[in-house]
């Protein structure tokens, strides 16, 4: 089925229901920008935050070392899966608001809508919960109650304007605070195996007898084990990011598949290295594991066994660059939805608006406004730690209903693809392995959502846990049907699926990336090029 212009126009589902995208000439359009160095790390750094070096402690004390691994394996397998299907559909179309649109157009116009708007709504409180975790890291150095949230209104302040001066920016800010977040960990490993080989305060091997510790290794049984099904999918959310990212990349039939092959196994091997790491060094009933202090972040905990007297403070100010690291991309994702919703017709036109440097500073804005309102909640005594613990919740379950949704797009647009009569081959990048992917993301996350509140039912009926872990999903179901009863649309068939508007043409900026990177990869200096570009 042709479309007016592969570039310009989106599929129109219902005729009428889903608008012009904009184009450069509209004066309102976002700019590619983004090099295959910066996407990379950003897809890296933006799954690297307040989930793995805040999250993880209370995960060891819930679940224990052996629920803490094979959790975090089991999601991150998960995640591989989203991150093929998603990359088989972004490279094809590269457009911005990624997944949402994608759910709009294979799908139906609700379903993009419900994603859409849930998962703009997520970056808001997961830009709210950084700013929170901020202000529980700064009582590591100032006293609670001592206007510990202003520095988090200062780093609201700073990465707003860093999203409003130019995707460059903040391409760049993330590299760089994505790469100490990389660095870091490093030096943590290399530390705790020091540490689990003797080199700590009370100079004795460690080995693995924090795995038989009491109740250790699977604490709390199955219950334990599910609940923390919703803190994994915390800690890994921003992987798919990537698909969002990809309306402002340099070239991004050759870019999407590098990233999509490479930076998954970079985040695999950190964060499975990283949970194991923390099972064997730390016990789980350390005092006070679960809470929310940095002081007990697993990370720190390391760092003052090795006996530096520093690595406190070291750790502490890592986390938080960490934080406003996460901050600033869910900030920037957010945005980028509300920008794609708006450019399918489903979120009024006004966040369209870009300035001269392609920035969709409304949609910024609008986020940000979210954000503060989240956070404004903090202010209340004690109320820190309890909104920056709703916040993990709300964004791990809405990062799992993300992951649900991408599946159902690749499930729906291989099929449509195959049903009009294109093969599979003819994919820019095919996902690897072929219809199994979407199914088994389908599957799985189904399977994780309906488990991870299984603790809410233990011991007598915990009705917060229970709406932490399930409140996104009726949520969901309302938007999507509200927009459906509304708009009055209607499920396309296979045939009916646009499968040629928005899809990528290489133009001449994409040739000559091409020949460039070629002549310096094929040169006499090739192997070194390649060895920089895995390293940069």
């Amino acid at each position: 089925m042709a479309s007016e212009s592969p570039v310009e126009k989106a599929h129109d589902i219902d005729n009428d229901s889903i608008t012009s995208l904009p184009s450069p000439e509209s004066g309102e359009h976002l700019t590619r920008a983004l090099s295959s160095r910066q996407v990379s790390m950003i897809a890296i750094g933006g799954s690297i935050g307040t989930g793995l070096f805040l999250g993880t402690g209370r995960a060891l004390a819930t679940g224990g070392p052996g629920s803490l691994l094979l959790n975090y394996s089991l999601v991150g397998a998960v995640v591989f899966l989203v991150m093929l299907c998603l990359g088989e559909m972004a490279t094809e179309f590269p457009l911005a608001g990624s997944f949402s649109t994608y759910s709009a157009r294979f799908v139906d116009e609700p379903f993009g809508f419900s994603i859409g708007w849930n998962y703009a709504f997520n970056d808001a409180i997961s830009t709210a919960g950084d700013l929170t975790a901020a202000q529980l890291l700064m009582e590591y150095w100032i006293p609670s109650g001592h206007l510990v949230w202003l520095p988090s209104l200062f780093f609201l302040a700073f990465i707003v304007v860093i999203n409003l001066i130019h995707v460059k920016a903040y391409g760049e800010l993330e590299y760089w605070l994505s790469s100490l977040k990389v660095i870091s960990i490093i030096i943590f490993f290399f530390l705790g195996i020091a540490v689990n080989a003797g080199g700590n305060t009370s100079h004795e091997y460690i080995g693995a007898k924090y795995w038989t510790l009491n109740d250790a290794p699977f604490v709390g049984g199955f219950g334990g084990f599910a609940s923390l099904f919703v803190t994994a999918s915390f800690a890994y959310g921003g992987t798919e990011s990537i698909g969002i990212t990809a309306g402002e990349q340099r070239n991004p039939t050759r870019n999407v598949p590098r990233v999509i092959n490479r930076v998954f196994f970079r985040i695999l091997l950190f964060y499975i290295l990283t949970v194991i790491l923390i099972g064997f060094d730390i016990p789980y009933n350390f005092p006070n594991l679960s809470t929310k202090s940095t002081a007990t972040s697993p990370f720190t905990l390391v760092f003052a066994q090795a006996g530096s007297k520093a690595g406190g403070s070291f750790m502490n100010a890592v986390i938080l660059t960490s934080v406003i690291s996460a901050g600033n991309h869910a900030l920037f994702a957010g945005a980028r939805v509300v920008y794609g919703l708006s450019a399918i017709g489903q979120a009024p036109r006004v966040f369209l608006h870009t300035n001269r440097n392609g920035v969709p500073w409304v949609a910024v804005l609008l986020v940000a406004s979210v954000s503060l309102i989240f956070f404004g909640a903090s202010f209340l005594p004690g109320g820190a730690g309890q909104i920056w613990d709703w916040a993990q919740n709300l964004v791990g379950v809405s990062n799992q209903i993300a992951w649900w949704c991408i599946g159902v797009s690749s499930w729906r647009f291989r099929r449509a693809w195959v049903a009009q009569g294109r093969k599979i081959s003819e994919l820019k990048f095919p996902n690897p392995l072929g219809g199994f992917a979407a199914p088994a993301v389908v599957f799985s996350t189904t399977v994780i959502i309906l488990l991870q509140g299984w603790g809410a039912w233990k011991g007598g009926f915990d009705k917060i846990a229970f709406v932490s872990n399930y409140i996104e999903l009726p949520l969901f179901f309302l938007l999507y049907v509200v927009w459906r009863l509304v708009k009055r649309t209607r499920t396309p068939s296979l045939l009916d699926i646009d499968i040629d508007a928005g899809r990528h043409v290489e133009g001449p900026e994409d040739v000559a990336n091409n020949e460039d990177i070629d002549r310096r990869e094929h040169g006499k200096w090739g192997w070194a090029w390649k060895i920089y570009g895995l390293v940069a």
